[in-house]
């Protein structure tokens, strides 16, 4: 297992776009509500119904918009929804996946593609990208629910695959990796050893990262926020390595 990551420089910009609030409330039902159509409409009895609504909570989501949520796709009300992923290139040759949740693939396709135009970007062909990641899964914790050596204990336990560690203040927190099979497994056994987690998810998790300096910076930022504000799009995974003074200096 692992100590102290990069995690908070590779997931910088996601802070900033979920200051958004109404559109990242938007995102989440959905995903309940697809999750909610595909099985059960019982987060018990429905693992993806589960992580949904356990993300949505941890945005501080309102339970009746959850309920809501549920309601509709358990009624058969959504619209016919299809997860797409797209790989491609940034500035500098940084790694980015697109997970997409859209009832219209023409119409995501063209506008993912536009944008990795605009910023300087390139789209991939399928696996040009992942292959260079490892889908997991990741269970966060706020640095308050443990020191690091008891939340490595905690995961190992539980049968975790890795931990990360960022004692900052402000953003830090734990990571606990997971294999992907594994994911609901352990965050029921941490759940029980360490409380509700901040969030419960399944990642794209770089093998390395892409180190990138001066203007490019800004120019892959602008792309990774056009992506996130796409409403198509659920989530940005990017493998950049920048200091902590060049983004900061992003504002």
């Amino acid at each position: 297992m692992a100590g102290h990551s990069k995690f908070k420089n590779i997931m910088h910009r996601k802070g900033r776009a979920d200051k958004v609030r109404s559109k990242l409330f938007s995102k989440l039902s959905r995903d309940i509500t697809v999750a909610a159509k595909s099985g059960m409409p019982d987060p018990n009895m429905n693992p993806r119904l589960r992580l949904a609504v356990n993300n949505a909570r941890a945005e501080s989501m309102p339970k009746d918009n959850i309920e809501r949520a549920i309601k509709k796709g358990a009624m058969g009300e959504a619209d016919t929804y299809e997860d797409i992923r797209y790989e491609g290139f940034g500035p500098g040759g940084v790694g980015i996946i697109v997970e997409v949740l859209t009832d219209n693939r023409n119409r995501s396709a063209s506008n993912v593609r536009s944008y990795f135009s605009k910023y300087n970007g390139n789209m991939g062909e399928s696996n040009s990208v992942s292959f260079m990641w490892d889908r997991l899964g990741q269970i966060e914790y706020p640095l308050k629910a443990g020191s690091a050596d008891a939340i490595m204990e905690a995961a190992i336990d539980a049968g975790a695959a890795d931990v990360e560690t960022d004692e900052d203040p402000e953003e830090g927190g734990h990571i606990i990796y997971t294999a992907y099979e594994d994911l609901n497994a352990v965050a029921e056994s941490l759940g029980k050893a360490l409380g509700d987690p901040k969030a419960t998810k399944f990642v794209w998790k770089p093998q390395t990262l892409t180190p990138l300096t001066g203007d490019p910076v800004k120019t892959l930022m602008k792309l990774i926020d056009a992506l996130n504000d796409d409403d198509d799009v659920q989530n940005v995974y990017a493998n950049f390595d920048i200091s902590d003074e060049e983004l900061e200096a992003l504002g």
